[in-house]
């Protein structure tokens, strides 16, 4: 025990007194705070998954067997400020029919229940009399998220044919999403997407944070080793130099847990509010996984500062020794995956393509090693040939150090890499939302698609006499649902209604109307305009009404007409289908939030790296400044040691990156690849190449005019 003590005594007072401590201390922490971080994150995912499927379980309808039900209920689907709203329609057919978790008491005929969500984002679209009169909110237990928009509405009167409508007996059941759950991702894609964008980069910083100043550390391992030391008293000595920064890095990493654990947390750019209610059950698991990230961390430590175990050397392990081979085939391993990922059954092509790229980016630099090793080797033997003292410095410089060049080069590979993706999902998922935004740009809000029941000629008379002056009610009829390709598409209307759009009484084509043209662009070539003598919505199941202003500016007044019918609408959407394109369009949000986190790691990881080689060319260099008598010798080696070999890894960088983006969409069959930002992520790799290199021979010429012999 006392010589443990001892060891972990060596270690504090070296992690105090090493050249570039500080650097390190504050590297480590921010280290250890990134995995933790990554690591809380996981445990608040699961455990804001629980709680939504908790609360969405407890306001699932229980179906009643017989025909007497107490309650009818029906979803139904809206939109405010272009995010969806989950409509529920009911009508209790008793005095005491259920009501789902978050409601005490159903509300009088044609009054509604909101979710405060939707009160504060709706109330200047008419929300608080678009679907009844407003008589409450839903109370937090009722919803997925703070963050849901749902609405109870309850139907002024018994619907005329409600034999569609869902017969309830009881809520508590697991039937029928609603709200966000219609929508919401399975938890293994979600982490596998959180640790593929953030988890990955926070571990390469933790890799680089471990090695920064390793040159001191290497030594007193290889005298430890000399003077008896067997694997453990250098992992003490190792552990006790890192063990206080990385301590306070896991306990930063519970602060943002803590306060999104206290009260609702916004998170950008999702506009989703965490449920603090979840996180604080979960705050005892969450602890315990920050302080298995921080043992990860030290396990990191440890691991990166070995020695040869055969007892032949005692010069410590490091990127210079020869790499295992088994690392080379596990890189290789990976990027075999993410080949045959889209060979593989479809439900699991996404997550072998996921591991496969976690795989060859964890042991790339095993590979980037070897060729680095190697490249300096042969810079070196040119410059010995050439009489050119800076790459004969350089070169052997690279072929001793490769890690240098290995974190440098891991940092962009990685960067680039989440940049692509970023920019692959967001076309990917984006394709249909972008052509629905353009839809809107063109025809504005003037053209409805409305989802509704069977209605009575009466009914559709009284609808259409609460739609604005001079609007036209059509109906969408797919005639030839069987034909994939190209259905056939009827839109009927009357004469009057038809020449809104322009078209004639003899479904004539319609000349410069932008509003027919985007119909046709969304429902099919094989569209044809049919005039009938009245609108009417055939009996059975539901139809889509397509209703057209003349002028922007009056959605407001179709959808208050719609949902207000004694038969409310199930559903109302602009052309193209907005409510399902926009939830889809949400989901690059969660990518880029991942993303962008894993991003901001990776740039810290190449900063720490950088900060860290200036610190060792400014010692090591300055002595030659007495050898050769002049200062542009720095520039000279930095050039041959860092810029040289980042460049040739940005150009190794840019052609993996390609290839791995082009297996992605050939995987998922969408999306592109953004050729103009790869160019320009190459850009700022190459200009950052070249600055290190620069910077890096400033700092030595700094350095070299206080130069001083020391005994060492």
């Amino acid at each position: 025990m006392r010589t443990v003590i001892t060891l972990l005594r060596i270690g504090l007072t070296a992690g105090r007194a090493t050249p570039g401590d500080r650097l390190r201390w504050w590297v480590l922490l921010a280290a250890t705070a990134t995995v933790a971080f990554v690591a809380v994150a996981t445990t608040g995912t699961v455990a804001t998954y629980e709680g939504r499927e908790a609360r969405s379980d407890a306001r699932g309808v229980v179906l009643a067997e017989g025909k007497d039900a107490p309650l009818l209920y029906r979803p139904g689907g809206d939109s405010v400020g272009g995010n969806p709203v989950s409509v529920v329609f009911v009508h209790p057919m008793t005095e005491d029919a259920p009501v789902p978790a978050g409601v005490r008491r159903w509300p009088e005929p044609g009054e509604v229940l909101l979710s405060p969500e939707l009160v504060r984002t709706g109330r200047a679209e008419g929300i608080l009399t678009r679907y009844g009169t407003f008589s409450g909110t839903v109370r937090p237990d009722g919803l997925a998220s703070p963050s849901e928009r749902i609405a109870y509405v309850r139907v002024a009167s018994l619907p005329s044919n409600h034999a569609d409508w869902l017969p309830v007996a009881d809520f508590g059941g697991r039937g029928g999403a609603t709200g966000e759950m219609r929508y919401q991702w399975p938890l293994n894609s979600t982490l596998l997407v959180l640790w593929a964008l953030a988890g990955v980069p926070a571990l390469a910083l933790a890799v680089v944070a471990a090695r920064v100043g390793s040159r001191s550390r290497d030594r007193r391992s290889g005298l430890l080793q000399a003077l008896g030391g067997v694997w453990w008293h250098r992992a003490v000595v190792n552990l006790g130099e890192a063990v206080f920064p990385a301590a306070l890095g896991a306990a930063l990493a519970l602060v943002p847990y803590t306060i999104a654990a206290r009260w609702n947390l916004r998170l950008p750019p999702t506009g989703y509010l965490l449920n603090h209610r979840d996180l604080w059950e979960r705050w005892p698991a969450a602890a315990a996984t920050a302080a298995g990230a921080l043992a990860l961390v030290l396990a990191i430590v440890v691991g990166t500062h070995r020695v040869h175990a055969d007892g032949t050397s005692t010069r410590p392990a490091s990127a210079a020794s020869r790499v295992p081979r088994w690392r080379l085939v596990a890189c290789g391993a990976g990027a075999g995956l993410v080949v045959m990922s889209q060979y593989a059954p479809r439900g699991t092509q996404l997550a072998i393509y996921c591991c496969g790229t976690v795989t060859m980016w964890a042991f790339l630099s095993s590979v980037v090693a070897v060729l680095t090793r190697r490249l300096g080797a042969r810079l070196a033997d040119s410059g010995k040939r050439a009489g050119h003292p800076g790459r004969l410095i350089g070169g052997r410089w690279t072929h001793a150090h490769p890690g240098v060049i290995v974190r440098l080069a891991l940092a962009m590979v990685i960067g680039v890499g989440i940049l692509t993706q970023i920019q692959i999902w967001t076309s990917r998922l984006g394709e249909q939302t972008q052509a629905v935004r353009a839809t809107q740009e063109r025809v504005k809000d003037t053209v409805t698609e409305i989802i509704v029941p069977a209605m009575t000629a009466a009914e559709t008379d009284r609808f259409r006499a609460a739609l604005p002056p001079g609007t036209a009610l059509l109906t969408h009829t797919v005639d030839d649902p069987g034909h994939q390709e190209d259905p056939r598409v009827s839109i009927a209307g009357t004469c009057r209604d038809l020449r809104v759009v322009h078209i004639g009484c003899q479904g004539d084509a319609a000349h410069g109307n932008i509003q027919a043209q985007e119909m046709r662009r969304w429902y099919g070539t094989n569209l044809t305009f049919t005039p009938v003598p009245q609108v009417t919505v055939k009996p059975g199941g539901t139809q889509t009404l397509v209703v057209v202003t003349p002028e922007p500016g009056h959605l407001w007044a179709v959808k208050q007409a719609a949902y207000t019918l004694p038969t409310p609408a199930v559903q109302v959407n602009g052309l193209g289908g907005v409510w399902e394109t926009t939830e889809r369009a949400r989901l690059v949000n969660w990518i880029r939030l991942f993303g962008g986190t894993g991003l901001f790691f990776v740039l810290l990881a190449g900063a720490v790296s950088s900060a860290a080689e200036f610190v060792r060319v400014r010692h090591v260099l300055a002595p030659l400044s007495v050898l050769t008598g002049n200062l542009r010798v720095f520039r000279s080696v930095t050039t041959w040691h860092l810029t040289v070999p980042m460049l040739i890894a940005t150009v190794v960088t840019t052609v993996v990156t390609a290839w791995h983006a082009v297996f992605f969409i050939a995987l998922v069959k969408a999306g592109t690849v953004s050729w103009p930002l790869l160019g320009a992520a190459a850009a700022v790799c190459a200009v950052t190449s070249i600055a290190v290199g620069l910077l890096a021979a400033r700092a030595a010429v700094r350095a070299a005019d206080q130069w001083v012999p020391t005994a060492d």
